[in-house]
């Protein structure tokens, strides 16, 4: 399957940003179809920690567990589901603008999909993702230059 990928400059450092989206409490406050988002492992985010994230696809909830592939602070990462029917691959970078006083945020999606999620993944998934990255992108960049963050 083809990846989806939106890009957004945002008018914070990139530690500033990075700092926000990888704080997994934050996902719910910016991406529309986060419902909750905990992390499951002790000690500050890195490679091998592990979080949960219930996403809304439709009327249906579907819990996830993502574990962290690659951590480098603040210029990238890749999480990987590892359960669930449908289980997304996310990267993204952060690349520095104007001496590192704007953020170029990049996310990358794609997803593998067992049993069920082979139907869902390209029926309903896909096209609600392709709908709402751009808006949650948005939606950081809103919070991110408001100072409410």
């Amino acid at each position: 399957m083809s990846r989806i990928e939106e890009t957004i400059d945002i008018s914070r450092s990139p530690e500033e940003v990075f700092a926000y989206m990888m704080d997994p409490a934050h996902v719910p406050e910016w991406q529309e179809s986060a419902v909750s988002a905990r992390k499951l492992t002790d000690g500050p985010l890195g490679v091998g920690s592990q979080f949960a994230v219930k996403r809304r696809f439709g009327r249906r909830e579907m819990p996830t567990t993502m574990q962290v592939m690659e951590y480098d602070p603040p210029r990238s990462w890749h999480f990987h589901g590892v359960d669930g029917p449908v289980r997304g691959d996310m990267m993204g970078r952060i690349e520095p603008l104007d001496d590192g006083r704007r953020s170029r945020v990049t996310l990358s999606l794609d997803f593998e999909s067992h049993g069920i999620g082979k139907v869902l993944v390209p029926l309903v998934v896909k096209p609600q993702v392709r709908k709402e990255m751009p808006r949650n992108e948005e939606h950081l960049k809103d919070l991110m230059e408001s100072g409410t963050v």
